[in-house]
């Protein structure tokens, strides 16, 4: 996918392995023309006693694109398996949603759901002793013929390396504008559609903010001047969020970083805005979803559409840029709930709005559960999917309210009426009335007009960027 975003597993894993004795070398498939004569050279003088794959995108999550990366990853596993006789570990946070599933399809050895740091040391300890492999918290494992899943690997306490100097963070970051660190991992919200708590667990582990600071300079001495940070919310917990920006300010971080970040529409107040962007935070984007009362209390929200109007304020009082993630389709969406929305975002005046079609349904998820108790999903009209045969949430599917029409991204868009601050959906190629269409969507996944903004020094969310491509 490009624009490139450094693999920061790969930092985390590899650093935590080193620490523990274990050699390892990186084979950084991302940053080649030519993955396969890249793989070809490295296996042809190295015999590793185990080979570790990540797979953090299983598809692109976006309607109507709606690719598929398991095929393509599975020939990767193959080729991998025809260099080396070394068991192949897969592990991801796109992986970490279908573990078992990506291990079937694959033929891989082993597969780790979860946090990976503590997990693959522990495995490769496995290996080299008694083999008791239902000792590894997160491994999908086989043993004559069958498979087996262990718990998934979330550990109580977080701790990373903060050194990240295993993987070229400097070309990611001049290649993809931008690099990323996580200051906690796991979600305790209970929003209908997402997989966070299904890959990172369903409870909040937090990391020291001495050691997110750490981590921060560690990164600025290798010349990154803008970071993403990877938490599902920044500020839940709100006391965590304002001790990170505490750590950064005593630090004068903010004096030669600027970072965007996930959000919660609540809790954000003055104190904690002024707190970001005095530590270097430049970028809000919220997790807004509808300025719709039924929608937001069916998506789960804890948010009223006035929150979503004071959390604009806010970032405009503290010159911070403000993105609002919608979500149309939804359970229940109507063509009133959606202009609703749309009017309500037009009148608080973000500096940006996604508003894409069709929520992406995870197995495990409120959503799935919502379209099982509809009855049979190959007739439902509410799923989408370009693949045939019976529905499987293992490939892209997606929920899009009948009520919205034949053509409902037709539908949000004459709403939008042309509004720049809307990142409008687009329609299926199919549906289109037009066949030269271009897109108005903000699917990152192979988007050129990033790639090119990027190599001539724009730097920053891609959501930023791509405003600022629309006002110059």
């Amino acid at each position: 996918m490009v624009p490139p975003i450094g693999p920061i597993a790969l930092d985390y894993i590899a650093a935590s392995a080193k620490k523990a004795g274990i050699d390892v070398e990186i084979v950084d498939l991302c940053l080649t023309d030519d993955p396969l004569k890249m793989l070809q050279e490295h296996f042809a003088t190295q015999s590793p006693q185990l080979v570790g794959i990540s797979f953090r995108n299983t598809d692109d999550c976006f309607w109507p694109g709606a690719q598929w990366f398991v095929p393509d990853f599975a020939e990767t596993v193959r080729g991998i398996r025809n260099m080396t006789d070394a068991p192949i570990v897969i592990g991801g946070v796109g992986f970490s949603i279908f573990a078992r599933r990506i291990v079937e399809y694959t033929g891989a050895d082993f597969g780790i759901r979860g946090d990976g740091e503590q997990a693959i040391v522990s495995l490769v300890k496995e290996l080299q002793q008694s083999k008791r492999f239902e000792c590894v918290d997160g491994l999908i494992w086989r043993c004559n013929g069958e498979i087996y899943s262990n718990q998934p690997s979330w550990p109580t306490t977080l701790s990373l390396p903060s050194s990240r100097d295993e993987i070229d963070n400097l070309t990611y970051f001049n290649k993809g504008g931008q690099c990323g660190l996580e200051t906690k991992r796991g979600c305790d919200r209970r929003c209908i559609y997402c997989a966070d708590p299904l890959t990172k667990g369903p409870t909040i582990r937090l990391r020291e903010p001495s050691e997110v600071a750490d981590e921060v300079q560690s990164l600025i001495a290798q010349g990154v001047e803008v970071l993403h940070l990877c938490d599902s919310e920044f500020n839940i917990p709100r006391k965590h969020a304002y001790s990170v920006c505490e750590e950064f300010n005593q630090r004068s971080i903010g004096r030669s970083l600027s970072w965007y970040t996930y959000m919660a529409v609540v809790p954000f107040d003055a104190e904690l805005a002024k707190a970001m962007r005095k530590a270097g935070c430049i970028g809000i984007n919220f997790t807004g979803d509808s300025a719709c009362s039924s929608m937001l209390k069916t998506y789960g929200q804890a948010h009223v559409k006035d929150d979503l109007a004071l959390a604009v304020r806010l970032c405009r009082d503290n010159d911070i840029k403000v993105m609002i993630d919608l979500l149309f389709g939804g359970p229940g969406e109507t063509a009133e709930t959606v202009s609703q929305t749309v009017e309500f975002i037009k009148q608080i005046e973000p500096d940006c709005a996604g508003a894409p079609l069709g929520i992406r349904v995870y197995p495990g998820t409120q959503i799935a559960n919502i379209v099982a108790n509809e009855g049979s999903r190959e007739t439902n009209p509410n799923i989408h999917r370009k693949y045939s045969g019976p529905v499987d949430l293992f490939q892209p599917t997606f929920y899009i309210s009948q009520a919205l029409g034949p053509q409902p991204a037709k539908l949000v868009k004459e709403l939008i009426a042309g509004d720049k601050r809307f990142f409008e959906p687009t329609e299926p190629a199919a549906l289109q009335e037009d066949e030269s269409e271009q897109s108005t969507d903000h699917n990152y996944n192979d988007n050129m007009e990033l790639v090119e903004a990027i190599k001539k020094g724009e730097r920053g969310a891609y959501w930023d960027i791509l405003r600022k491509l629309r006002i110059n």
